[in-house]
């Protein structure tokens, strides 16, 4: 092989490999925008179904001891929080006690 040759396929292969990067660069972009936005609510999920925070002495998932209790959190789509009615009130961005 030449080496007019070997750079030309080097330059092949790097370009098919940038091409690559920016391709997979472009589908995780779409796909993240896809997605909807979610955000934390206080005070509406079920007994052992929060997403994370149960206060004092819980860990995190699955962890809060009553349902809709306060300073548990559990994911709803952006937008959605405070308009979500629980028995104990609406749904709240920020903990409750």
């Amino acid at each position: 092989m030449t080496t007019k040759t070997m750079t030309s396929k080097t330059h092949a292969i790097t370009a098919a490999a940038i091409a690559a990067a920016l391709a997979a660069t472009v589908a995780g972009t779409a796909h993240a925008a896809d997605a909807p936005r979610m955000e934390k609510c206080y005070g509406v999920a079920l007994a052992g179904k929060n997403d994370c925070k149960a206060g004092a002495g819980t860990s995190c998932a699955g962890t809060s001891k009553t349902n809709y209790q306060g300073d548990s959190w559990k994911y709803v789509q952006a937008g959605t929080c405070t308009s979500t009615k629980t028995p104990k009130g609406m749904g709240s961005l920020t903990p409750r006690s």
